[in-house]
């Protein structure tokens, strides 16, 4: 893995005044260390990066970690952890406060006397919202398949079937061209259904002449899409139409001016003007946007609470919505990247007014 992530963590933890950090977050572990292994910690300090594991990952883990020390730790881990602090002279330790239970904190606290243990927040994930070129090109690949997914259960959508049906269709067709699952638990909202914005896909039967929302995404490579879109089958309520176009003229209005050095909240404020003008402010309840990489929800965040600053490099959603309560909803959703200029946008699904 990139020794770049691991000078760029060692400077956040030297303007802290720390020298040492302890990382167990599986997530910020592979994307510091590229181990996909299910258990380890990341152990960096000024001279060295070690790798934690245990012995089920040792011809693994070196495989993967280019550029750590591998360690097989002992029983308990944190009497290794406390062995090599000691071999370097440390005194204090960083720990990831956002990924550690009370419990766990206290266990640290009595194995690893005197060694003072320091919450931090963020560090690791604070480099993981630009991303590289390598990233880039995962997404890319990700954004890809998710499309291919929506083209796919297009020709499979049809009243009589459950929402779960097209669930599997959707995850079995994702798999077997390459993701480790899906992003997220799949939303197939039909119906008055299409009114819960986070409608995961039920056993109800989808009908005729209604919408059918699709969120969803594929993990791929460690790196996560989020495409949404909204189908109409046969000839839905017009008021259902009235919002998919207010949605578009919202989300396609936001995508043309998105740019660097905005902040979250003006981003956000791109398609929530659009959507308040037309009366329908009310039934816009969530954010425009979010961070998109490792994880399906990262920083920053495209949201009228937002003061996150967009620059080149972060990946980020834009999907507003409408939602009718006992009607049915509409949600629109690219992934796209800041870019020196503007944007970049990786999804392509078509979001023309669809019957079927």
């Amino acid at each position: 893995m990139s020794s770049k992530r691991v000078a760029g963590l060692r400077e956040k933890l030297e303007a802290k005044g720390l020298s040492a950090m302890l990382i167990g977050s599986p997530i910020n572990r592979r994307y510091l260390t590229g181990f996909t292994g299910s258990a380890g910690y990341v152990l960096i300090t000024k001279e060295q990066s070690y790798l934690l594991t245990d012995f089920r990952y040792m011809t693994q883990a070196p495989q993967q970690a280019t550029g750590f020390k591998v360690i097989e730790h002992g029983a308990k881990v944190m009497d290794t952890v406390k062995e090599l602090l000691q071999s370097e002279g440390i005194a204090s330790l960083g720990f990831e406060q956002d990924h550690v239970t009370y419990g766990v904190y206290s266990g640290y606290t009595e194995q690893l006397a005197p060694i003072s243990l320091v919450p931090v927040s963020g560090l690791v994930e604070e480099l993981r919202i630009i991303k590289d070129a390598e990233e880039l090109k995962i997404m890319q690949r990700a954004a890809d398949l998710a499309d291919e997914t929506f083209s796919h259960v297009l020709t499979l959508l049809q009243a009589g079937k459950t929402e779960r049906e097209i669930d599997l269709e959707m995850e079995m067709f994702m798999r077997s061209r390459g993701a480790t699952s899906s992003s997220f638990d799949t939303i197939v909202a039909s119906g008055e259904r299409s009114a819960l914005p986070h409608g995961v896909a039920s056993d109800r039967v989808i009908q005729g002449n209604e919408f059918v929302t699709f969120d969803f995404g594929a993990l791929l490579d460690g790196y996560c899409s989020d495409l949404t879109r909204t189908v109409a089958l046969g000839s839905p309520d017009p008021k259902l139409k009235e919002i998919y176009d207010i949605v578009l003229e919202a989300q396609l209005h936001a995508l043309a001016h998105i740019k660097p050095g905005m902040t979250g909240r003006e981003a956000d404020a791109l398609a929530r003007d659009i959507i308040t003008r037309y009366g329908y402010g009310e039934y816009f309840g969530h954010s425009t946007g979010h961070g998109l990489g490792m994880e399906v929800h990262e920083s920053p965040r495209l949201s009228k609470a937002s003061d996150d600053i967009l620059k080149p490099g972060m990946v980020v959603t834009v999907e507003p919505g409408i939602y009718l309560p006992g009607l049915g909803g509409v949600r629109i959703e690219d992934d796209i990247v800041i870019t020196e200029t503007g944007i970049q946008i990786l999804t392509s699904s078509s979001k023309d007014y669809t019957v079927l």
